[in-house]
């Protein structure tokens, strides 16, 4: 496969509906497939959903590309934009990627979401759900616990997607609050997986060992409180650093082999993932109760 989608063709729309929305995404459907000897294969597994405060909206994009043809499902970028005056704003896209004589094809749904529709989102997306798929939500920045679109999102989807690293302030009481309502992935604890990975070689002697943290916030704290729930014992409070590092005792420990991955493998990563993860919820858990 390669990694450069081939746009067969997009619309763009001001103060639409969800209705003609759907009537053009069933047009570019069928323009991408009409003139091929084959037709192209519309494949889904979930629908993605993204919601994209405006200062989120290029990195999020560029997180989207680079994920190529890994997850060619339904895409809704949800851009709220409550200052502005009513409406919805819609820019569609068919993306496929070659697959011998045919093409796999995924669709990238971009909504501006203006004024009062930007505080319900659950009737705008809805409708446009592939049914009898899950739902994932990536919510951008720091999601506005308690508010009105934030409930509804949490209610709609199967998985929600966060980067504490995105917050001024790790919380993990709030993250924790939300593991009776759905699954909930943060990309800071994906960060730290290599690292978790590379700790485990040290069983058994590092139960007994003095153990230092430091690193970005988000991610020692989650490393840190990962070690208190496998030890059982409380962890020395992380030191601050640019990246994450670890000594036992005196000694300063390798960091793990291998580069680090992007932010389109890490949220792929958790795109490929359907069921709770226990070790993350009880490391959270042990975060709330330091």
């Amino acid at each position: 496969m390669t990694d450069l989608a081939i746009i067969e063709d997009d619309w763009t729309g001001e103060d639409v509906s969800i209705a003609r929305i759907e009537r053009e995404l069933a047009r570019l459907r069928y323009a991408s497939s009409a003139e091929t000897a084959q037709p192209n294969l519309r494949t889904s597994v979930m629908t993605h959903i993204a919601w994209v405060p405006p200062e989120w909206l290029g990195v999020a994009e560029e997180t989207l590309a680079g994920m190529a043809e890994r997850h060619p499902s339904r895409t809704l970028l949800l851009v709220p934009r409550p200052d502005e005056a009513d409406g919805i704003d819609a820019q569609l896209s068919i993306r496929c990627f070659p697959v011998g004589d045919r093409a796999v094809c995924g669709e990238v749904i971009e909504l501006s979401l203006r004024g009062a529709r930007a505080q319900a989102p659950a009737s705008i997306v809805l409708p446009l759900l592939i049914s009898d798929l899950p739902v994932f939500c990536r919510w951008r920045g720091v999601p506005p616990f308690g508010a009105t679109e934030f409930e509804q999102m949490v209610d709609v989807v199967d998985r929600l997607i966060v980067d504490t690293a995105e917050w001024p302030e790790p919380d993990p009481a709030a993250v924790a609050s939300l593991f009776d309502r759905t699954a909930v992935s943060d990309i800071a604890w994906a960060r730290t997986q290599r690292w978790r990975a590379e700790l485990a070689k040290y069983w058994p002697a590092i139960r007994e060992q003095e153990i230092y943290v430091r690193g970005p916030a988000a991610e020692a704290a989650l490393l840190r409180a990962w070690l208190g729930a496998r030890l059982g014992r409380g962890i020395r409070s992380v030191e601050p650093a640019a990246a994450l590092g670890v000594r036992l005792g005196r000694e300063e420990l390798p960091g793990p082999p291998g580069g680090d991955p992007t932010p389109s493998d890490l949220l792929s990563a958790e795109l490929d993932r359907f069921d709770r993860d226990p070790i993350y919820e009880q490391a959270v858990a042990a975060a709330t109760a330091t």
